[in-house]
């Protein structure tokens, strides 16, 4: 049974959503399992590099979770063959000029919601994505909060 390392750009994971739901709650607990168990029996071992503008606190980061890549340069780590997929969580307002840049450097893209500030933006990024055919999602964990899912059923009655 093998091991295959997935490189992923992990973009503004400083922040609150970043650092503990995307970093420390999925990556960080997926590397301590000993990474994504496949049906074929082989496993899945994310090999994040966290990139952000501050270097003091992505360092620190970074060596309080084990992850030996970091750094600032975005533009350096997309251009990683290595690395196929780019997850952000940073600003929304950067967001789309981000995932521009990294759906045009051939990596598949994953970002927290939402994708743009207004319509426009969106469904350019949208349509970018789709024509790359990458793989493009954004995170849709809120939808299925009980409360939201008690809303819409009110709303629907």
């Amino acid at each position: 049974m093998a091991t295959r390392t997935l490189g992923l750009i992990m973009h503004g994971v400083t922040g609150r959503m970043g650092m503990n739901q995307h970093l420390i709650r999925s990556i960080v607990a997926i590397r301590a399992e000993g990474g994504v168990r496949l049906s074929n029996g082989d496993r899945v071992m994310p090999d994040p590099i966290l990139i952000g503008r501050n270097a003091e606190k992505i360092e620190a980061l970074a060596k309080a979770h084990g992850i030996a890549r970091w750094g600032t340069n975005l533009d350096t780590a997309l251009a990683d063959p290595n690395d196929t997929v780019f997850f952000d969580a940073g600003t929304t307002q950067m967001r789309p000029t981000l995932l521009a840049a990294a759906l045009r450097a051939g990596k598949h893209v994953y970002c927290e919601k939402p994708i743009a500030t207004n319509l426009n933006e969106a469904v350019e990024i949208a349509r970018m994505a789709q024509a790359s055919g990458l793989k493009h999602g954004a995170v849709q964990d809120k939808l299925f909060l009980p409360g939201l899912r008690k809303l819409d059923m009110l709303r629907r009655a």
